[in-house]
């Protein structure tokens, strides 16, 4: 289970066995690396702190989802033009949907995490993607060949809750690029043997998506330089020199 939120935004390291540089450095390394809980307690303990796997998995599923929260209000904009996928994730030996998005140029829209792939978990993902202040009102989504995409674009479309004018595509080639962005997630989870539960599932997967937007270099005046990416981190969680 994941630990319990702090209250306090602004001392997000109140009470915790470690300085908060130390778990900003075990969450992103997890979140941005192929890395197990066991390769994080050694490569923690060469530097002189010992610490359980539970310790870093409890603060993944803490920091996770808040840098995550924390990150997006400084994406850039993404561009008209989305592409749009799910893909398969493993909780307690059950498949699950990861819903993801991407813009033309590579860049991360979105994600959702849902049990069932139907109309219903299609009109939450279009919601929840056209909802984001950096994601650009799409002129066009080109997606797989599920027939749960074009009727959950159309009720949106007729609650004017998605734009009138945005067309629905399913070219296969044009959304290669969306299968090979998937390959970033799927390695990370099948090296770590999947997932426990749904809720761990959620709060590990928000930290790497956002962490992975970071790498693409999606935060405003901070690009893919690996030494301004970690400071900017830190900055996020008050910790900047």
């Amino acid at each position: 289970m994941a630990n319990k939120k702090y209250k306090d935004p602004s001392r997000p390291f109140k009470w915790k066995q470690a300085a908060g540089d130390i778990i900003l450095w075990l969450v992103s390394w997890y979140c941005r690396y192929a890395l197990s809980l066991r390769d994080l307690t050694e490569m923690a303990l060469e530097r002189g702190y010992k610490l359980e796997r539970s310790t870093i998995n409890r603060w993944v599923h803490e920091y996770g989802p808040e840098l995550n929260k924390r990150a997006k209000p400084y994406l850039r904009k993404t561009c008209d033009s989305y592409k749009l996928d799910e893909t398969y994730i493993k909780i307690k030996g059950v498949w699950h949907y990861l819903y993801r998005a991407i813009d033309k140029c590579g860049d991360t829209l979105d994600w959702m995490l849902s049990r069932y792939r139907n109309k219903k978990a299609a009109k939450r993902f279009f919601k929840k993607m056209l909802g984001n202040k950096h994601a650009t009102k799409p002129r066009v989504i080109n997606v797989d060949k599920s027939p749960t995409f074009p009727p959950g674009l159309s009720e949106l479309q007729a609650a004017n809750e998605v734009p009138p004018d945005t067309k629905l595509q399913a070219v296969k080639y044009l959304n290669n690029p969306m299968e090979n962005d998937h390959k970033s997630t799927k390695s990370k989870s099948r090296y770590r043997k999947w997932y426990q539960s749904f809720s761990t599932a959620k709060n590990a997967l928000d930290g790497m998506e956002a962490m992975r937007m970071i790498q693409k270099g999606q935060i405003r005046h901070v690009g893919k330089d690996v030494v301004k990416q970690n400071s900017f981190i830190k900055k996020l969680f008050g910790l900047a020199a």
